[in-house]
């Protein structure tokens, strides 16, 4: 009889192994290098009342800022000369056309005011619940987006301070906040003294609502809503126009922010938002206990 023969067993890796467990053993394989930036990368499970204070703290902080900046006016009626120069040198300077003849129509731009006051909040709020809530390993990361899109549109208005077309000396635009006794700015009316009057450049209506509409637009099943998610921004952007509060420009500074946004999550992500999973996976230990259940 020859000698037995000695057995060679090859490590397999578990079928029951769980992504955090993969990444945790990519992260031991490599020496442990850099396992805190890669924690920090991964997408998280957004905690409600963390979001909430981060929300309300982030928008609190916006404002003040962009409040607190120097209110030009010499410069900021200068560039917005500079930007109707600009436009109509494009053959696009047609906003004072589209505002006088919506304002022609009172039931309309009634209601434009009220649209610019109230959705600009009310859909992007709404959308950030709706991904906390249906796509939360994509939260973190769309959320970033508009975080940093939000976040250089203030050095735009540091740098940039611009007069919205209702108050350019001479520029026979329409103030249809003043003109129909609503309330539709806070640059505008008897709320002008609370905001500052000369950050138009970029359009954040422009930007956030171009968030919300790629956002519902790549994510939502229904049709309905994916279709509502292209017009909100093209809505938007003949609001803003009608009610005189920006020129076309001022939207197309507002998705260069936007676009910076996406640069920066795709750059500490890995992807765009809405390549990540749908779910984040689960803790080993949560794992473990459903495997022996």
């Amino acid at each position: 009889m020859g000698a037995p023969t000695a057995k060679v067993s090859v490590a397999r890796p578990s079928a029951a192994a769980t992504p955090s467990e993969e990444t945790r053993e990519a992260d031991r394989a490599a020496g442990g290098k850099h396992t805190f930036v890669t924690r920090m990368r991964r997408p998280r499970r957004p905690r409600i009342w963390f979001e909430i204070a981060l929300v309300a703290v982030s928008y609190w902080t916006y404002s003040m800022i962009r409040n607190a900046v120097p209110e030009q006016q010499a410069a900021a009626m200068h560039n917005a000369d500079w930007i109707w120069h600009v436009e109509h040198l494009l053959g696009i300077a047609v906003e004072r056309s589209v505002n006088h003849a919506v304002n022609g129509v009172t039931w309309l731009i009634v209601s434009m005011n009220y649209y610019y006051a109230t959705l600009h909040f009310v859909v992007t709020i709404g959308v950030l619940v709706w991904l906390f809530r249906r796509h939360p390993g994509r939260y973190g990361a769309t959320r970033t987006v508009i975080f940093a899109t939000t976040g250089v549109a203030l050095v735009g208005y540091y740098l940039f301070p611009l007069a919205p077309p209702r108050l350019m000396e001479g520029g026979g635009f329409v103030d249809t906040v003043r003109v129909h006794g609503t309330w539709g700015s806070m640059a505008s009316g008897n709320l002008a003294d609370m905001s500052n009057q000369y950050a138009a450049m970029p359009s954040m209506h422009i930007g956030w609502a171009v968030w919300c509409g790629i956002t519902l637009a790549v994510l939502a099943k229904p049709l309905w809503v994916r279709v509502l998610g292209v017009l909100y921004p093209v809505t938007t952007l003949l609001v803003i126009v009608a009610t005189a509060n920006h020129f076309w420009l001022d939207a197309v500074g507002g998705v260069l922010c936007l676009g910076f946004g996406y640069g920066l999550a795709y750059t500490w992500y890995g992807h765009l938002p809405h390549r990540l999973p749908r779910h984040l996976a689960l803790a080993p230990a949560a794992s473990s206990r459903q495997a022996t259940a």
